[in-house]
């Protein structure tokens, strides 16, 4: 996921997209456990876009209490 794409959402989404790639986390982290993983590499992967998710919307919070 692109951090422009997430720029163009709005807060209500970005909470939205945040809860569910946190989900799909925890589905991979599940089926690294259970040895049913077939991509390994989309840990990584869905935990930095989390990070992209956290960081636009702090920015947009603090925009916001500035305002």
């Amino acid at each position: 996921m692109k951090a422009k794409q997430l720029r163009d959402q709005s807060i209500e989404e970005l909470r939205r997209t945040e809860a569910e790639l946190t989900e799909q986390l925890f589905k991979l982290r599940f089926q690294k456990a259970t040895g049913q993983m077939e991509n390994p590499g989309k840990i990584r992967q869905v935990r930095r876009d989390i990070a992209r998710v956290k960081t636009i919307l702090a920015e947009r919070l603090r925009e916001v209490e500035e305002a």
